[in-house]
């Protein structure tokens, strides 16, 4: 491995404040972001991915590589909650397997966003096709889990909604902001988008900051209670990931070349969603344990990824 990419990696001021949120938990200080501005600073970062996306996107031209790409990420989206079922299944409930499974099959935009940094401190750019790439893996997983809660659950007292889940998993408010941000991106001019730019590029790091340190004040607070659950939940969202990182890292190569491509593959299947998913299964799967796959994803899987994951990844796509 590079370790200077490590240590550049684990460095990040981004990545300290993360640091520093966890400590604060720790020390019990009450330091906190209040829930509005957390609110709007996650919305910040979705919208200026998004738009930035478009504009660059705007500046491609839509190539089967791009249509490949696509469907290659549509696949990765599927598959992952199907074999990561039957390996939950064997310690946990059907119903927090198939949560879980959905969670670690669909994305982390906060994952995808805190990449984008990463590549940019490697001095290269994202490709605005990701973007829409990420939008569309958001809810595939989501299908996925409850095709198969539905499928081996032997409780017929328990219906699952698929309709209004469906639903939610198209409108839910992170897919439609980045969706819509994209079109606008991509439908803006360049003399129109420089307007914006100062707000979209040259924040967009301090907000990153910001929005880090109150992840990491969120998974302090929920990492006491996940250790109850013993070590399997822990293993599994250490593994699972780095896993589906490194292995997608390397199959990309069938649909890209380009490093950047390869590696924000790598990220997507390697995050898990911790916004859209356990929105979704509150309203479809109550039975779930939203106290066991969330802070899978949040407290366990997130700084893995942003630690050491990344670097492996990087290191994976720039060698093979």
């Amino acid at each position: 491995m590079n370790y200077n990419l490590l240590l550049d990696n684990l460095t990040n001021p981004a990545l300290l404040f993360f640091v520093l949120g966890i400590f604060a938990v720790y020390l019990k200080s009450d330091l906190e972001i209040p829930e509005n501005s957390s609110k709007f600073i996650s919305l910040y970062l979705l919208f200026a991915i998004g738009f930035r996306g478009g504009q660059e996107l705007s500046h491609e031209a839509l190539t089967p590589e791009i249509g490949w790409s696509m469907l290659f990420g549509i696949f990765i989206s599927l598959m992952i909650p199907l074999y990561s079922f039957f390996i939950l299944r064997r310690k946990l409930s059907i119903y927090d397997a198939g949560a879980i499974a959905a969670a670690y099959g669909s994305v982390s935009a906060v994952t995808f966003v805190t990449a984008v940094s990463f590549l940019e401190a490697q001095q290269l750019t994202l490709h605005g096709h990701m973007v829409a790439i990420m939008a569309l893996m958001e809810s595939p997983a989501i299908i996925i889990g409850l095709v198969l809660i539905s499928t081996f659950n032997k409780d017929s007292s328990t219906s699952i909604k698929k309709r209004s889940v469906l639903k939610h998993s198209f409108t839910n408010g992170s897919v439609l902001l980045i969706l819509g941000s994209l079109l606008i991106g991509y439908v803006a001019n360049a003399k129109q988008a420089e307007g914006i730019k100062p707000f979209t590029n040259d924040l967009f790091k301090g907000f990153l900051a910001i929005f880090l340190l109150d992840m990491g004040i969120t998974s302090g607070r929920k990492l006491k209670a996940f250790f109850s659950f013993g070590s399997f939940p822990i293993l599994f969202a250490i593994l699972i990931p780095l896993f589906n990182g490194s292995l997608i890292a390397f199959m990309s190569q069938m649909v890209t070349s380009d490093i950047t491509n390869r590696f924000m593959f790598a990220i997507l299947a390697a995050s898990a969603s911790y916004i859209a998913v356990p929105a979704a299964m509150k309203i479809s799967v109550p039975k779930a344990n939203p106290g066991l796959f969330l802070p899978m994803a949040l407290a366990v899987t997130f700084p893995v990824n942003i630690t050491i994951g990344m670097p492996i990844y990087f290191m994976i796509v720039q060698n093979f």
